[in-house]
């Protein structure tokens, strides 16, 4: 379970972030990746080399690295979502025509690949995406992923049983299964949502007048699944005031993520675990810089690439979260 969206300012800059919903134990730390950082690809532990660095929340466990979302230095920034009982990967191939990547790997990969969406477009025509076992599930991790660049262009990466699709995301936002059509589609059952008020009326000899203001908004889902958590985002991303700052955009940022973060106890899993949200994380591409806060610490703290970025070869962990 998680919830994504970006989120446009007055000045143009373009904002990214999510809210990380989990059902298993994860200890997410800041990681520096520098540029020309090479890596093992997991599938057959030959060198990877990235073009670019980033800065990027993820975890390390028995050795393998996985990302959850990051920006890298070229404003391009990503994020993991889960995507069960629709994700299809391929299978790994020893000689195949395309290139192939672990599905864990996938998000370090582009991040250090790609500059812009036009740029993972490009990528994407020649790339296979392969399950593979994740050291925190123990399990292959059904994923998709949504992508913004500098200029606010969104799209979501799905491999599902139709293939490999790279589809543009005109509504900025995501969050888990169904895929992104049926997402956009369910929109269509909420068209009477509205921030306006809802007029009066008389049924027969009775005057109907609303319970106060918000009365537009009683369409709305108000559950945590993933269409509910997806139509709520929308609507509040469609409707807040344009920010009119930087500061102003992460304020609206975190405060649309309260809609749909979820506190332990309102979700138990059937492993009788709580599915609730670790960390919400939103990213400024112009700056590159990471503004968080966690489940058990709401003070948001921040964290910049280029503040932190060294002229190291080696990879930097600037701590947990």
């Amino acid at each position: 379970m998680c919830t994504a969206f970006t989120l446009r300012s007055r000045q143009g800059e373009t904002f990214f972030g999510r809210n990380m919903d989990f059902s298993y134990d994860i200890q997410p730390h800041l990681y520096i990746i520098p540029k020309n950082y090479e890596w093992d690809n997991s599938l057959n532990m030959e060198k990877i080399h990235d073009v670019y660095s980033f800065i990027g929340i993820g975890q390390e466990l028995d050795g393998d690295l996985g990302f959850f979302d990051g920006v890298n230095e070229m404003g391009f920034a990503a994020a993991a979502l889960y995507f069960a009982g629709y994700a299809h990967y391929d299978t790994w191939q020893a000689l195949g025509d395309r290139e192939q990547i672990a599905s864990i790997d996938f998000l370090h990969y582009i991040l250090g690949r790609c500059a812009d969406i036009g740029d993972l477009r490009q990528l994407m025509k020649n790339l296979s995406i392969v399950g593979l076992e994740d050291p925190v599930t123990k399990t292959v991790a059904p994923l998709h992923w949504m992508a913004v660049d500098r200029s606010g262009e969104c799209v979501v990466i799905e491999q599902t049983e139709r293939g490999m699709e790279v589809l543009a995301n005109s509504i900025g936002v995501m969050a888990n299964s169904p895929d992104y059509r049926w997402h956009k589609t369910n929109l269509r059952n909420y068209i009477e949502a509205t921030p306006y008020q809802s007029e009066e009326t008389t049924w027969g000899n009775v005057r109907l007048t609303p319970f106060g203001q918000a009365g537009g908004t009683q369409t709305l889902p108000g559950g945590y699944t993933s269409p509910e958590r997806f139509v709520r985002t929308a609507y509040l991303k469609s409707f807040i005031p344009i920010p009119q700052s930087r500061m102003e955009a992460v304020v609206s940022c975190f405060h649309v993520m309260e809609s749909v973060t979820i506190p332990k106890g309102a979700v138990v899993t059937s492993r009788n675990t709580y599915d609730y949200t670790k960390y919400t994380a939103f990213i400024n591409t112009s700056t590159c810089e990471y503004f968080f806060k966690t489940y058990d610490n709401i003070q948001v703290g921040m964290a910049s690439l280029f503040e932190n970025c060294a002229q190291s070869p080696e990879l930097v962990n600037l701590g947990g979260l």
